[in-house]
């Protein structure tokens, strides 16, 4: 039984950096108050993201992959990558409905949306059969409206300024 008696749906949004590492910050806390966690990426396949690695040493912390390494062209989506997009979204009814987690992430969902890997319906419909004790969390850019709408907690990261701009790559151990 989940020691949550309300969970909630959050999603994390916006152009800003920081929508994963805020949702994993949340799987921390979680971790540290004995819940149990689970984290579904869509489309970061198998990317050796550093969090990964600790997140393998948490107790109550598990996760699942979809996708490729490589970025998707939104305007060139590929049935494979709507394929890995429905597995992911399978996987996370799963998850969600199995009574095994308090907490789950469904990390890039938006993006998925937003280009049409998996349709709204779906997830919204996965919103409406959550447990009432398990805690959602969604990012990625682009949240659709209507997962706006029905989320009890939404935040938008605002890029201010990113060092992207200046030339600067994304650096290991902090931006991976």
């Amino acid at each position: 039984m989940s020691p949550l008696e309300k969970g909630l749906v959050e999603v994390f949004t916006g152009s800003g950096k920081g929508k994963t590492s805020a949702a994993l910050g949340v799987v921390l806390r979680a971790s540290g108050q004995g819940l149990r966690a689970h984290i579904i990426y869509f489309m970061k396949g198998d990317y050796p993201y550093g969090e990964r690695n600790t997140l393998a040493l948490l107790p109550n912390v598990s996760h699942q992959s979809f996708g490729h390494e490589c970025f998707i062209d939104p305007n060139r989506v590929t049935e494979e990558e709507r394929e890995q997009a429905r597995q992911a979204l399978e996987a996370a009814c799963n998850a969600i409905a199995s009574n095994d987690y308090d907490l789950v992430v469904l990390d890039e969902i938006n993006i998925a949306v937003a280009w049409k890997l998996i349709e709204i319906e779906d997830v919204l419909r996965l919103i409406e059969e959550k447990p009432e004790n398990v805690e959602l969390i969604l990012t990625g850019r682009h949240a659709h409206p209507k997962l706006i709408q029905r989320a009890d907690l939404v935040t938008d990261m605002v890029e201010v300024k990113h060092p992207f701009h200046k030339g600067i790559k994304a650096r290991r151990g902090i931006d991976y």
